[in-house]
């Protein structure tokens, strides 16, 4: 198949983006220390117009990360609590009476989902009826009540956070709105000198207050330069084979992938590894996509895409070593 054509971006396209994410990145990371690949899935996620699960223990910063990323933008901030008695019309809205002028009617009352950065604060904390209830804004940038379809603001970006070692009152993701986050990233806990930097930024006089970076029209743009990224065939070809690697019942899988994965990644991993490549590129000031672009976000893309048998937690066989091994025999093909 024959790729359409289309225009590189303009040099001074590729300085000014770069120089934008460079402000950004050094904004936030003044009050976030380490999570590095935690920061720069945020900003891969924004820039590609995707949404990111960020998933740690407490205490490793995600909050803060998504907080303080959201000060910086120019852009409306909403957040939800995720709790086991959420409902779905807390998060999107519901229709109230109103009477006004001697007259009756319902009025739509929109929940916090109509932000253009919304935090869904420990999402698996929600029931599958509320976690099911934001596949629609994730996925078509919509809302659906009463009758009535309603377009949430642009651009739109969900950033959720969970907890991977609680139990007790939560509720793991469907594996099809797993599918509709970009990204899936994990925190790490803090280094030693990382410790230092924290007690010295958070224990000491309050830090001054943020100050956007970046507005709603600038962040459209970056979004849109992101798309204008062309795709050389041998990047698409290696993408291909990456994800079709990850699946048991091909020929192109690995021994682990075949004996582990009962799902491998979908289209929707391809997507993901290319528009995740894209930004990552741009980052750099660069217009073409390279292969050690993909593979260093190949893990966040892909992991959270592909469903393991129960065999492979008996033998500690991960979502990442199965995408190490598409990689490897991605790279030998």
């Amino acid at each position: 198949m024959t790729a359409v054509s289309q225009p590189q971006p303009a040099a001074a396209d590729l300085e000014a983006f770069a120089r934008d994410v460079a402000r950004l990145r050094a904004a936030v990371g003044a009050r976030i220390v380490g999570q590095e690949a935690a920061l720069e899935g945020a900003l891969v996620c924004l820039l590609a117009g995707g949404h990111l699960l960020l998933e740690g223990v407490p205490g490793t910063g995600k909050t803060l990360l998504v907080r303080t990323l959201a000060r910086c933008l120019d852009l409306q901030f909403g957040r939800v609590q995720a709790t086991p008695d959420l409902m779905p019309a807390d998060v999107l809205g519901t229709h109230v009476l109103v009477e006004e002028g001697g007259r009756r009617e319902l009025r739509f009352r929109p929940g916090p989902v109509f932000a253009q950065v919304l935090l869904v604060d420990e999402i698996n904390r929600a029931t599958p009826k509320t976690q099911g209830a934001l596949l629609e804004a994730m996925e078509e940038r919509q809302v659906s009540s009463g009758g009535s379809t309603l377009p949430l603001p642009e651009p739109f970006v969900l950033l959720a956070t969970q907890n991977p070692i609680e139990m007790e009152g939560t509720y793991p993701l469907p594996e099809a709105q797993l599918d509709r986050f970009l990204l899936h990233v994990t925190t790490r806990g803090a280094e030693p000198a990382e410790l230092e930097r924290i007690l010295d930024l958070t224990t000491q006089a309050p830090l001054p207050a943020l100050q956007p970076v970046l507005d709603a029209t600038r962040v459209r743009a970056m979004q849109a330069l992101v798309r204008e990224v062309p795709l050389g065939e041998r990047v698409r070809q290696w993408i291909a084979a990456v994800v079709t690697a990850t699946r048991p019942e091909r020929p192109e899988a690995g021994p682990r992938a075949r004996r582990h994965v009962r799902l491998g990644a979908s289209a929707r991993g391809a997507q993901a590894l290319a528009l995740a490549g894209k930004a990552m590129a741009l980052c750099a000031g660069r217009s073409a996509v390279s292969r050690e672009d993909l593979a260093r976000i190949a893990p966040a893309a892909l992991r959270h895409r592909i469903l393991l048998g129960f065999e492979a937690e008996a033998e500690g066989i991960t979502a990442e070593s199965i995408v190490a091994e598409a990689l490897d025999r991605a790279g030998r093909a």
